[in-house]
């Protein structure tokens, strides 16, 4: 089910019971029972309160969700730039060894890009075959001997290179899992329910007006969770574009 649908329905699903609840509590009560001047105003004061909680709340989620996300594709393009560096600079070797080296690069994007990221959008993080592809990389990288001093200077850079990629390889590891944790995502579901029912303790009409408010504050907070919920994994919900790194750099591979 694509994204955009998702949230199509989480949107609709929200204004639908706003308008569903508000409808049948008006049909059930009399005229006399439900009058919204005899709101207290204690439950004005708690509603603007619960309000402003919860969004400093959601607030610090989404900052964190997106600090996350904006890290991720940091890191995947890190990896990506440092093993396209290990090929091109494996020009300055002579053949068979550049022609090695590049082929153990392209091996290890396919891999990464068509079968190791499927593995981590799934919540199982990265694979051995993926480690032992990295470590081919850095066999060919260490098991040439330089023979003039621009094939030296080469393999200090490759080697570096090699380096990077293996350090944000491992990176790539540590963000493979969701940023908050089950705990964080129970408060904010709660408490998005919470803020949605103080609505009613309003004592709200079926006025298009009042209607339209409260399907509006329904939507936006399904809105922002669902954006919490996207940007929580960014490996499983956003793959497509925290490969382009990959597929720019190395389209025969991992186009």
């Amino acid at each position: 089910m694509p994204n955009w649908f998702m949230l199509v329905l989480a949107i609709a699903a929200s204004i639908g019971v706003v308008v569903l609840v508000v409808v049948l509590r008006d049909r059930r009560s009399s005229e006399e029972e439900v009058d919204p001047d005899e709101t207290p105003d204690v439950i004005e004061y708690m509603t603007m309160m619960i309000g402003v909680v919860y969004a400093i709340v959601l607030g610090l989620a989404i900052a964190g969700v997106w600090e996350a996300r904006d890290g991720a594709d940091a890191t995947v393009r890190r990896e990506a730039f440092a093993l396209n560096a290990v090929s091109e600079r494996a020009a300055a070797w002579p053949e068979p060894e550049r022609s090695r080296l590049r082929a153990a690069v392209e091996e290890y994007v396919h891999y990464a890009v068509h079968e190791e990221w499927g593995e981590m959008a799934s919540g199982d993080g990265l694979t051995g075959q993926g480690d032992e592809l990295m470590a081919s990389i850095n066999a060919v990288v260490g098991s040439y001997e330089p023979k003039t001093d621009a094939e030296n200077r080469a393999a200090y850079a490759i080697a570096d290179q090699a380096s990077a990629a293996e350090e944000a390889r491992d990176d790539r590891a540590l963000d493979a899992g969701p940023t908050l944790p089950p705990l964080v995502w129970f408060g904010l579901v709660a408490g998005g329910m919470v803020a949605v029912g103080m609505v009613f303790a309003l004592q709200i009409q079926r006025s298009p007006r009042e209607l339209i408010l409260a399907g509006v504050h329904s939507a936006l907070l399904a809105f922002l969770l669902y954006l919490v919920w996207d940007f929580d994994a960014p490996y499983a919900h956003d793959a497509t574009a925290l490969k382009e790194p990959f597929v720019m750099l190395f389209p025969r591979a991992a186009g």
